[in-house]
């Protein structure tokens, strides 16, 4: 199955970034692009690509482990960037680099679980993506600032979103998240997304009753 880890932001924040994309799909060219769907909005911190199921309960323990060493942290949905003429992207500002802190710790449970996983986590953007260029999809590779006759031009729609600021909320979970390749042969399909575990960021509450011997004499 093709997994990865991620923030998801609550419905309400994810409601009034929706309201700024509709702006944004009024602009020349929107026509165009590949839109992904409200639903499926994520932060990607790790992608895990193609797992078997044999190193899925080690991957399991490994990502609870991780959001347990991190403390939950304040992010808001703040302008957008591009990569690009390949896709756009809204932004995040608060407390990012707790969130690159969190990628590279889930980077690390995948290699440990025995993943092929980069040794490190280099240049952590945080973003969601928004919209692709159709001809960009197709053509694939190439330098990322040529933009062909085929592709819609994205700085106007990043300028568009440089004005907009979401409201702050607490990431206190991290995500792994499974994606269904879209049905073939049905032009404008996208993946579908599968959220199959969730763990809290920071320690666990003790069981009730459980013995608290640091607090005791």
């Amino acid at each position: 199955m093709r997994l990865f880890a991620a923030v998801v932001p609550p419905m309400p924040v994810a409601g009034e970034l929706a309201e700024a994309v509709a702006a944004l799909r009024e602009l020349p060219g929107a026509d165009r692009l590949r839109w992904t769907r409200r639903h499926g909005w994520h932060f990607t911190l790790a992608f895990f690509g193609e797992v078997a199921e044999k190193p899925l309960p080690d991957l399991h323990r490994r990502l609870a482990r991780a959001a347990h060493r991190h403390s939950a942290y304040e992010l808001s949905l703040a302008g957008g960037g591009r990569f690009g003429h390949r896709a756009l992207w809204a932004g995040a500002t608060g407390d990012v680099r707790a969130m690159a802190r969190l990628a590279a710790t889930a980077v690390a449970a995948g290699r440990r679980a025995g993943l092929s996983m980069p040794d490190e986590h280099p240049g952590f953007t945080p973003h969601l993506t928004l919209a692709r260029n159709n001809a960009r999809a197709r053509r694939g590779g190439g330098d990322p600032e040529r933009r062909s006759d085929r592709d819609v031009d994205l700085r106007p729609y990043v300028e568009a979103l440089a004005g907009f600021a979401g409201t702050p909320w607490t990431v206190s979970e991290l995500a792994l998240i499974r994606s269904h390749p879209p049905a073939p042969g049905m032009p404008g399909a996208q993946p579908h997304y599968e959220t199959v575990a969730l763990w809290p960021l920071g320690r666990p509450e003790p069981a009730p009753g459980a013995r608290q011997d640091r607090d005791r004499g």
